[in-house]
């Protein structure tokens, strides 16, 4: 039977970038953009978020710049909160740490 575990997690600056690939298991990670975080007080020294929970990008190719405008709010995608997700396709049950 095969089991699959899915984990949620911001993506430090840090942390390497790795994919592992064994015969056991396969991992495979995506990234996600969530809420938006730009300061559209910070000229006046106050702090206020427009309320996008969700990067959306525009109607673009691929690569170009309009792909990374939210069509929602009109933000830069880094502008919105980056969570990488881990998915791991296991053969074996997980270790309990026993």
């Amino acid at each position: 039977m095969r089991k699959r575990q899915v984990v949620l997690r911001r993506a430090s600056p840090e942390e390497p970038s790795r994919s592992s690939s064994t015969a056991s298991s396969r991992m495979v990670r995506g990234v996600r953009y969530s809420e938006c975080q730009k300061n559209h007080a910070a000229a006046v020294g106050g702090y206020a978020v427009d309320g996008c929970r969700e990067f959306m990008a525009s109607n673009g190719e691929e690569g170009t710049v309009a792909a990374l405008t939210c069509a929602a709010c009109g933000c830069h995608r880094s502008f919105h909160r980056r969570e990488t997700e881990v998915v791991c396709d296991c053969d074996s049950p997980p270790s309990t740490g026993n």
